[in-house]
């Protein structure tokens, strides 16, 4: 642990500590974060880094500690407390008002309505510039998608943060021409003189961007490496050391592992083009029209071989939901064919999909993917309703759904209290698996996936890809959509690149180069096949 300072330029933490009933959240944190530094924050959920964060944010106040801003105690009480401070936050929930623009986002808590609009428009347009993303001062929040909200929450807290920009999981729905861009900018605001704290389940990302780490588990400080260690370790080294805190012992670094395993997968469909795999979904010129907010698809041609995960990248927000949609029967297609075993089941609705064995996992798991009021047992055959054994009589067999639910709990590891929990109560991760295990159990075949591992821990991500490589190899189907492109690198054979709703190219995974050309493609600086 490298020594602690209170100069000039430093907010320092000492000794936080914030108990929740049942749990110690930040048990006694102390650490430093310095002007003209990116200290990250690492951590498994449950770690802590949240709660602190809420602290910093002035959201939640310490059960004793202090903060001390340029070595003077400095209580931050409220969120106002935090802003006068010049503390922005990029909470990893976003934080806009649904109802209001983007503008009057930006501009909450701000007087002088006609000079600080002029101003708050021209300071967007220089945040879209460097976070490469295109927003719409005048579009309603709550009419964009995941990926758009967080960029304008960066927006955000870049334009009023002036002494610390806290930034927790901002890269997981940026392309990586974007990412770039927002590392360009961070190394501009370090040049300014402002602090940074930079959360991010990616290793690599904490290594390339992060001056510091420090490392959170059960809410405590476990491991801190400093700027001048951090700059003396090999990457590798880095990520060893990184996990042997967070984890208490010696794991092998996910990305390999998974990487190892989906390359392996790539190998056995390589003669696609020999026709060693039929084509389990095609889909020819499918457009949509009129659904929602989001954009609409066009002139869509995809297909999704048996045994095969054909990845979905671009900017969150370019039809993807669309497309995610039309696929599984949940909005229909107002041009073009879906064919799938070479039926066409573009008039067919969910429940006949699902027949099939055509599936889709949301990325709204909370609200759309789930009952959060019902129990997990309920949630986990809740597309089986009226069947039998579970439906006897018009009545719900509970020995049939309970034994159900046991077994799926098992197979899937998911950690619940019981199968009678309400499924709303459980974390993230685990409601994930709850919707894997539905899905892709009672004769599945395809499944759709939309951002299957956003906002989870490390140990999650590799279990939930592990499991979605393990159907693909045992010949299902997946069409991962993602706005992680290392997730889609490590986990599809074929990547097709979507952006203002039509299918830019698509690049055979090969493993040289594969990021790079993607990237291109989403930018539009090369043109890719359609094969």
């Amino acid at each position: 642990m490298s020594s602690m300072a209170a100069g000039p330029g430093v907010i320092s933490l000492r000794e936080i500590t914030k108990a929740f009933p049942g749990v110690v959240a930040n048990d006694r944190i102390s650490l430093d974060i310095v002007s003209g530094q990116v200290h990250c924050l690492l951590g498994e959920n449950g770690a802590g880094k949240s709660t602190l964060i809420s602290i910093l944010a002035g959201m939640q106040q310490p059960d004793s500690g202090t903060i001390l801003v340029d070595g003077a105690p400095a209580p931050i009480n409220s969120p106002k407390a935090a802003v006068d401070l010049g503390i922005g936050v990029v909470h990893q929930h976003s934080t806009l008002v649904p109802a209001f623009t983007v503008l009057e986002n930006l501009m909450l808590g701000e007087t002088g309505l006609v000079r600080n609009e002029k101003r708050a428009v021209a300071r967007l347009e220089e945040l879209s510039e460097l976070l490469g993303a295109r927003i719409d001062p005048k579009a309603l929040a709550g009419d964009l998608g995941l990926g758009q909200q967080q960029q304008v929450e960066i927006a955000k807290a870049m334009w009023k943060g002036s002494r610390l920009l806290i930034l927790d999981e901002p890269t997981s729905m940026l392309t990586p021409q974007a990412i770039e861009k927002l590392a360009e900018s961070i190394a501009q605001i370090k040049a300014r003189g402002l602090a940074v704290v930079f959360i991010t389940h990616k290793l690599r990302e904490a290594y390339q961007i992060g001056d510091c780490v420090t490392i959170l588990r059960g809410g405590k400080n476990v491991g801190h490496i400093g700027a001048e260690q951090l700059a003396s370790l090999s990457e590798a080294q880095a990520h060893s050391a990184i996990l042997a805190a967070m984890f208490g012992e010696d794991i092998t670094t996910p990305d390999a592992a998974d990487l190892a395993g989906a390359t392996e997968a790539r190998r056995e469909v390589d003669d696609w083009g020999g026709g060693a795999k039929s084509v389990r979904l095609q889909l020819s010129g499918v457009a949509t029209h009129g659904h929602g907010h989001d954009t609409d698809i066009r002139n869509v041609s995809i297909s999704v071989h048996e045994g095969e995960i054909l990845g979905i990248a671009g900017i969150d927000g370019h039809g993807q939901s669309a497309l995610a949609e039309v696929v599984a029967g949940q909005r229909s297609a107002s041009a073009g064919s879906i064919r799938f075993d070479g039926e066409d089941i573009a008039r067919r609705g969910v429940r006949a999909r699902q027949k099939l064995g055509l599936r889709y996992v949301t990325d709204d798991r909370l609200y759309e993917g789930t009952v959060a009021g019902m129990s997990v047992a309920i949630n986990l055959v809740l597309k089986r309703i009226g069947q039998a054994p579970f439906w006897k009589l018009g009545q719900i067999n509970r020995k049939a759904v309970d034994a159900e639910a046991d077994r799926l709990i098992g197979e899937y590891a998911i950690k619940t209290p019981s199968s009678a929990t309400r499924a709303g109560t459980l974390s993230g991760g685990n409601i994930q698996k709850v919707l894997l295990a539905r899905e892709l159990t009672d004769g599945a075949r395809f499944v759709v996936v939309n951002k299957p591992t956003y906002g989870l821990d490390l140990k999650t991500v590799k279990l939930v890809r592990q499991i979605l490589t393990e159907f693909a190899s045992s010949g299902g189907s997946v069409l991962l959509l993602s706005t992680d492109l290392d997730e889609l690198v490590e986990l599809s054979h074929r990547i097709a690149v979507i952006s203002d709703g039509e299918i830019a190219g698509i690049v055979q995974n090969d493993g040289r180069g594969t990021a790079e050309r993607v990237g291109q493609l989403m930018t539009g600086a090369i043109e890719g096949t359609h094969a």
